[in-house]
């Protein structure tokens, strides 16, 4: 800044605010706590060092994300922003659970309000039973062909034999 106030990381370091402080854009003296985290988990030098490598442009994002992990750190020293990527993401993992069995209740509920549909159908004089039972465990036993006298399990090949 250079003029009457100094950035916050010039106040910090106890140093005079040059015109060309590259901390002077992006930590304010109105907002000094900002640098200071920063400065305790990253250190000053670490912090001009990286900003001098990045384009201008780049540089607000680089100094939100270093402010970012920089509090993530203090809060968690052991895992930082990691430990708050796994939490979100067993929180997103649990909720996606809790909305399969929703929907699996929703269906369940829709499939005991549909009306019955008609045992038989007449056509050209001929009749064609249907089923009125949507319950899925009798239409899987019906499906259910390892269960049929003909198989033979086969414990060596691990596999299923056909052969009567």
């Amino acid at each position: 800044m250079g003029g009457s106030s100094p950035c916050a990381s010039c106040k910090l370091l106890r140093r005079r605010c040059a015109k060309d402080c590259i901390f002077a854009p992006y930590f304010p003296s109105d907002d000094p706590h900002k640098f200071a985290i920063v400065h305790k988990v990253f250190g000053a030098s670490n912090v001009s060092k990286m900003l001098q490598e990045l384009p201008v442009h780049q540089r607000p994002d680089a100094v939100s994300s270093l402010v970012y992990e920089a509090n993530a750190r203090v809060r968690d020293p052991v895992y930082g922003c990691v430990g708050a990527i796994s939490y979100l993401q067993n929180q997103v993992s649990q909720l996606q659970m809790q909305l399969a069995v929703a929907q699996a209740e929703i269906l369940g509920i829709q499939m005991q309000q549909e009306p019955a549909m008609p045992t038989q159908i007449e056509q050209d004089d001929k009749s064609f039973p249907l089923a009125t039972n949507y319950n899925l465990d009798n239409i899987s036993q019906s499906l259910n062909f390892a269960s049929s006298s003909n198989v033979i399990q086969d414990p060596a090949l691990k596999r299923e034999s056909l052969w009567t």
